[in-house]
């Protein structure tokens, strides 16, 4: 599964774990993508998109 939003681009960064210690290892942070299906140019597209998008188009 291709982890990037289809509406606004948001995908995967990376960071640091820190252990108690302090020691650093590489992560990812992976985006909330969901798979839903709504209407762009009046066509019906099943595709991915962050939660943050979700919920700006369900108040509109």
């Amino acid at each position: 599964m291709s982890r990037v939003c289809s509406v606004c681009g948001k995908g995967q960064t990376t960071g640091n774990n820190v252990s108690h210690s302090k020691r650093r290892t590489r992560r990812t942070f992976k985006a909330n993508v969901q798979k839903v299906s709504y209407v762009k140019e009046g066509k019906t597209v099943n595709d991915y998109v962050c939660t943050r998008c979700l919920k700006s188009v369900e108040r509109a």
